[in-house]
This record gives C-alpha cells, structure tokens and sequence, in this order.
C-alpha cells in the first residue's frame, strides 16, 4: 500500500494541505474516504489474488463490509498506516491520480449494468469527466494546459447533465425521479463550487483546493450513478 500511495504522489509532496483539508472522523462524508476503497484498496487486492486467491477474497469482503457498516473506515486505515509510517503524502492529490489508473473492476458499484443506450452514455459520460478531472495534477502547473483542460471539463459537465436527463424517463415513481433530480441540482452545486474554486486558484496558486473540489465533484457523479443504479437494477 504504501508503494501504491508513493506512486500516486510521484509527482508532488503536499501532506501538511492534507492534513488540513482532509482531517475529518470516520462516518463523515467525504470524496477522499469514499473513494479510497475502490481506488486504493481494490487494485492492491487485485494483486494479492494472483498470489493468493483466497486471501484476496478474504480480505476484499471484510474491508467492504466494514466500509458499508462503517463508512470511512478504509480512509482511516490508510491515514493511520501513513501516520505510522511517518510518511507524508497528500492523499488528495494522491486519490485524484490513482482514481485516472482505476479499471472498471475497481469501481463496479460506480457502473450501470442495464444495455439500453440512455444507461451505457451516461456510463461513458460519468466516466468521461472523471477521467479528465484525474488530469489535474499533471496539469495544473502549465497554466495554457490548464485552460484548455478546464474548457474540457465544462463540456464534459453539459454532456454528463445531459446523459442524466435521458436516463430520467427510465426512473420508476415520482419519488424515484424527485431523488434523481436532488443528485443532479447537487452536481450542478458542486460544478458551481468548482468554478469559484478555479478563479480563487488563479489569484492565490494553491492547488490543493482544486484538488478536493474535483474529488467532490467525481463523488457526485458517483452518486447520481448510484441513485440511478438503486431505482433500474
């Protein structure tokens, strides 16, 4: 594990805006600890199974048992390893990375397994603008780079809300619809937040801030996903 977080920090060693930003207790929501599992700990038992099956298995039904009765635990685990470890990382950034290199596998809860068009578009637009949010880090130092990225986000944005009212019609019940239309005017909240958190980088040059505010805006179209998984499958 701490290979794996090293490797998502390769590029940057931000620990102490970690620390601020993401210092929080288990059970809180956060886009970090909710992402940790299948981002972190996933890939990691992934390669344990080519050795050994069993205690991959094992070890990937306790941890996602615990985080479903306990949501954050895995984000607690990881930070105290690295507080044990003595090791500084900045587990924003380091999340945002590793969350480019996760495989459909990783993020199954995260996927729709229904055929019809509407569900597979929104499946490619969700994934879409995550993977152009993990480009982040490697690109927000080159401020022409960065321009360019964030147009690509905000077209990626339109095109997500726009695979998110396809998919409506598919919604049983009123109640059903009402619940997908609160996760979309929260997307839309996160996507506004994420636009003032860009102007305020471009005064101040603090990129950790833009950091969380992609992995809030990744945890949102996570939960549309979700929602939408929860009322057509």
């Amino acid at each position: 594990m701490v290979h794996e977080l090293k490797a998502g920090a390769a590029h940057g060693k931000r620990g102490e805006n970690n620390r601020k930003t993401s210092n929080m207790t288990m059970g809180e929501e956060s886009p970090v600890s909710s992402l940790v599992l299948p981002v972190l700990i996933r890939p990691i038992l992934s390669k344990l199974e080519r050795r050994d099956v069993a205690a991959s298995q094992t070890l990937r039904a306790a941890l996602s048992k615990a985080e479903m009765a306990h949501p954050g635990f895995t984000y607690d685990l990881v930070l105290g390893i690295m507080q044990r470890g003595e090791f500084s990382v900045n587990l924003n950034e380091t999340v945002l990375r590793l969350q480019g290199a996760a495989t459909d596998a990783d993020m199954v809860e995260y996927r729709l397994n229904r055929s019809e068009d509407a569900f597979q578009e929104l499946n490619k637009k969700s994934a879409a603008l995550k993977k152009i949010l993990c480009r982040i880090p490697d690109e927000i130092t080159d401020r022409q780079t960065f321009l360019e990225t964030i147009k690509e986000i905000a077209s990626a944005i339109k095109k997500l809300l726009d695979a998110v009212n396809e998919v409506t019609g598919f919604i049983p019940g009123s109640e059903g619809k009402q619940q997908l239309e609160q996760r979309k005017r929260d997307f839309v909240r996160y996507s506004k937040r994420f636009s003032n958190t860009l102007k305020e980088f471009f005064r101040e040059g603090e990129p950790n801030a833009v950091f969380v505010s992609s992995l809030y805006l990744i945890h949102q179209t996570n939960k549309i996903v979700v929602c939408v998984k929860n009322k057509c499958e």
